[in-house]
């Protein structure tokens, strides 16, 4: 069943969002972004088309604008998937990155520095898909069968979820380590029975090929999260906050311009406007808390034993030390308040 979510937010948000920008500091910090020497100070983010505020900030350019007076260099790296921006979290490619919530959850317990600071929405963008024609119409039916999915990501853990639900482990089933673009074209070929579906991939195959979602849970899909390098997060906390605080005025501003949000979502991910509506418009939930904390780790914990049993982390007890110390809520914190 499809249901349309959207939540308008106030019209406050957008203006104490772009005071928080100005003020761009965590309470009790005061610090300038320049380093001593007066030398520029980068901020490298991600983008990625299942990231909307991301698109809003790269392409409104409020954070260039905000901080170039502090001599801050910002500079944007597309993101393939939460495996690859966890990468380049890890690599120090990039400071700050968004991922899915128990995809960070995952790269911190294999011994990734990272703390989850913000939560930008709550999207049911995974689903189990199969192709036009496909005779496959429930999970169980994937039992020995070739399910494209990327690992280290949402739509995988998506999987196993679904799996586990149906009285199936992976070892039931042939999974196809591909990424997201390449998944959606294996299973439109024929290469694969089955794919573990990101949009706004699997809502352009879903349109424009009739390829269908067979099992849909939005519980499942473990929100988006935003992820800082606990380096950075120690060396420049008003860039972490003015980052969270610039994602709050994204979030407003993508509730205020829905028709602009599409045709944004279109042009950078290259869909059709009725495949970012159905993204945007059904299938993106903005109106979330952006404090890290209890709802995301109900989550996790349901999905944690799944993922030891698959190896994604080591040991149970690696993994609840890592639930334990991830959340750094103080950011999202601090732009929460009225």
């Amino acid at each position: 069943m499809r249901k349309t979510i959207r939540v308008p937010v106030r019209a406050a948000l957008t203006l104490a969002a772009m005071a928080g920008l100005l003020t761009g500091c965590v309470a009790g910090e005061d610090s300038g972004s320049k380093a001593t020497d007066g030398s520029t100070v980068a901020l490298r983010l991600d983008y990625a088309y299942w990231n909307p505020e991301s698109l809003v900030l790269r392409d409104q350019k409020w954070l260039e604008t905000d901080l170039a007076a502090k001599g801050v260099t910002v500079s944007w790296q597309l993101s393939a998937g939460s495996n690859k921006a966890n990468e380049n979290l890890r690599a120090a490619v990039i400071d700050i990155g968004s991922t899915a919530g128990v995809a960070a959850l995952v790269a911190r317990a294999n011994g990734s520095p990272i703390k989850t600071v913000e939560v930008f929405s709550q999207p049911e963008w995974a689903a189990i898909v199969v192709a036009k024609g496909s005779p496959v119409t429930s999970v169980a039916q994937l039992k020995g069968r070739k399910i494209a999915a990327t690992k280290g990501t949402d739509p995988y853990f998506f999987l196993l979820q679904a799996l586990d639900g149906a009285g199936l482990s992976p070892s039931d089933v042939s999974v196809v380590n591909l990424q997201h673009a390449d998944g959606k074209t294996a299973l439109e070929r024929g290469d694969v029975d089955a794919w573990a579906g990101l949009d706004p991939h699997m809502a352009q195959s879903q349109v424009d090929a009739g390829s269908k979602l067979i099992y849909r849970n939005l519980d499942f899909n473990t929100y988006g999260v935003l992820n800082a390098r606990e380096e950075f997060i120690a060396a420049h906390p008003e860039l972490v906050q003015a980052v969270v605080d610039a994602y709050e005025r994204a979030r407003a501003w993508l509730t205020e311009h829905p028709d602009q949000a599409v045709e944004l979502l279109a042009r950078e991910s290259k869909v059709s406007a009725e495949v970012a509506r159905v993204v945007l418009a059904e299938r993106t939930r903005l109106a979330v808390d952006p404090v890290p904390g209890p709802a995301q780790r109900q989550v996790f914990e349901r999905v944690l034993p799944i993922l030891v049993a698959d190896g994604n982390v080591r040991s149970d007890a690696e993994a609840r030390a890592a639930l334990d110390t991830l959340f750094e809520p103080r950011f999202a914190q601090s732009r929460a308040k009225p």
